[in-house]
């Protein structure tokens, strides 16, 4: 009897000692005390306390770009959360709830662990927040693309009548003979969706794009460019949105006579003419695309059997940069910049993560072609490398184009064909370029060239100065006269070496693709960024040597226009022998 009375006792006593434990500390942390009149709080105070109570076990606070994980909060931390929250009105909210909570809730005493785990989602919650002001601040402080200066870089657009841009496009069956154009102006001249095929490519931002929409391309990423004005006054360059290889591709084929293929070059050369802003510099801060290959622009004589039509021959196009996806060597207004690639990404992680996927792959041919003979070329030496190639089945592949429904028409074999290649052979076809080169490049497959023509004279704002750091050269002559074994050449650069090639050509992939011009990268520069500021560049130096009375950059013999541009000089160099024209080259 008596034991069970001090039994009672006993447990009376430890009731009331935890009832004036959980009192007391429902007093301290479940009320906001900054509400009551007369007391007075300081972020400081908050800060110290909290401090006071973080133990060491607890990890370093989630980095920002964490944020988004979820965390779930019990009542007591909820509690605690209200005693730090400066914002009154939702503390009222929200103690109500807690105390309701309580009163449901068993009553259970915490120990330090119990804390120290209440505590930790608190300061993970707050400590981000100024993680995260600094990392923004540092941002700020950089040189990121988004936040350059327009000085120097803002671009007046001419105006031009729609008849030489988006008119054409309504008329899109009318713009090659041989395909319909139609299907490949969807998606801002992007083309449909090419989506994953055999995991060929990315899940997203890769598209059916035809080589020669250039124009479309470049037109819809020049709207989106941050430092367009409409004041021409002001503007550092002035492009032209003229398709003009859309207008010649109308009538290259068929009996079409010189004066159909000009005019519609002739007519945009006068309204250019005539317009204030071309006074400035006569025209020389002018730009536009020609989305075909430099010869399809050239016709140097008015006969309607010759090919083309004389756009660059043109007196005022003469004194404009036009950018092109293969120039001519001998000529100084046009400049060579990237073909389109089936690859636009949206986003800084779409190419991050393409590059990365390219460095995993396992490559298992040391060499590969795809492409067609050119058995009515005398100068080419395809059937050459085909031949070699079918000779070292083991260490080669071979990609035969020979009609319009061959594999070589669908990206997925293409792309499959170079992801599993060391190197991937770039001769000369039709003329210097090939689209394949970049497609290549996109794989992170070396290429190997035949002539300086292919590459290294033509896109000089987008590639490396030195070619033996991403590329092969492997003299056409010698694979002509059969001096040299493709495979022997190839199999004796060291794997370190080819290693280090692999990782700089994985490295230029940003450089020679167009994003998607619905949406815009942060920090990566693509080949529409590195084009527009080669024409600044151009035109500033043009600028200052017109104010200096000098014409130094327009006045060198046009025949050395490939030396001038990627040395700087026209002294001998070693690939002259390479640009010596002949009367069988078409161009």
């Amino acid at each position: 009897m008596d034991n069970s009375l001090v039994t009672r006792s006993r447990n009376k006593c430890w009731f009331v000692f935890f009832f004036l434990f959980v009192s007391w500390y429902l007093l301290l942390y479940g009320i906001d005390w900054s509400s009551v009149p007369g007391i007075v709080t300081t972020s400081t105070y908050e800060e110290n306390s909290i401090e006071s109570f973080r133990p060491t076990s607890i990890p370093p606070p989630t980095p920002p770009h964490h944020e988004n994980v979820n965390v779930s909060f019990n009542s007591n931390s909820s509690s605690i959360n209200n005693a730090t929250t400066i914002d009154a009105t939702k503390n009222e909210t929200r103690s109500r709830e807690d105390e309701s909570s309580s009163n449901e809730n068993d009553i259970v005493v915490p120990d330090l662990v119990e804390l120290e785990k209440e505590l930790e989602p608190l300061l993970r919650k707050n400590e981000p927040k100024k993680e995260e002001k600094k990392v923004v601040k540092i941002e700020n402080q950089g040189d990121n693309k988004g936040q350059k200066t327009c000085e120097g870089r803002y671009i007046y657009v001419a105006e031009i009548p729609s008849k030489f841009n988006e008119d054409m496009l309504k008329q899109c069956n009318l713009l090659n003979k041989w395909e319909d154009m139609c299907q490949y102006l969807v998606n801002m001249g992007l083309g449909p969706d090419l989506g994953n095929p055999q995991r060929a490519f990315s899940n997203k931002g890769w598209f059916t794009t035809n080589q020669f929409s250039l124009e479309v391309l470049f037109h819809n990423r020049m709207k989106q460019y941050d430092c367009l004005t409409n004041d021409s006054s002001i503007a550092s360059a002035v492009f032209v949105p003229y398709y003009s290889g859309f207008d010649v591709a109308r009538y290259l084929w068929d009996d079409f006579n010189t004066s159909m293929r000009d005019a519609g070059s002739i007519e945009v050369a006068k309204l250019l003419e005539k317009k204030p802003e071309w006074r400035t510099m006569c025209g020389r801060d002018h730009f536009m695309i020609a989305g075909r290959i430099t010869w399809d622009f050239r016709r140097g004589i008015d006969e309607d059997t010759a090919w083309g039509n004389k756009l660059m021959l043109l007196p005022e196009e003469q004194n404009m940069t036009i950018l092109t996806i293969e120039s001519s060597p001998w000529n100084r207004n046009d400049f060579a910049i990237p073909y389109p690639t089936y690859f636009h990404p949206s986003s800084d992680s779409d190419v991050f993560q393409w590059q990365n996927k390219m460095r995993r792959l396992r490559r298992r041919v040391l060499f590969s072609f795809a492409g067609a003979p050119r058995p009515q070329l005398e100068e080419s030496i395809r059937s050459e490398i085909m031949e070699q190639c079918l000779v070292t089945r083991r260490k080669c592949r071979l990609l035969e184009c020979k009609d319009l429904h061959n594999k070589c028409n669908k990206p997925v074999h293409v792309m499959k064909l170079f992801q599993n290649s060391i190197f991937c052979l770039q001769p000369s076809g039709d003329s210097f370029t090939r689209r394949s080169t970049f497609d290549s490049i996109l794989a992170g497959c070396i290429p190997v060239f035949f002539t300086p023509g292919s590459m290294y004279v033509q896109y000089i704002w987008h590639l490396p100065k030195d070619y033996t750091k991403y590329s092969v050269l492997i003299p056409e002559d010698d694979v002509r006269k059969k001096k040299v074994s493709i495979e022997n050449v190839l199999s004796k650069i060291p794997r370190s070496q080819v290693a280090a090639m692999r990782e700089e050509v994985i490295k230029l992939i940003p450089n020679v693709v167009y994003a998607d011009p619905r949406s815009r990268l942060e920090t990566v520069e693509d080949a529409f960024d590195l084009a527009v500021k080669g024409v600044l560049e151009r035109v500033d130096v043009m600028r200052k040597e017109m104010r200096q009375g000098k014409n130094t950059s327009m006045v060198f013999d046009e025949e050395y226009s490939w030396k001038y541009y990627t040395f700087g000089t026209l002294e001998k160099h070693e690939w002259d022998h390479f640009f010596l024209r002949t009367s069988k080259q078409k161009y």
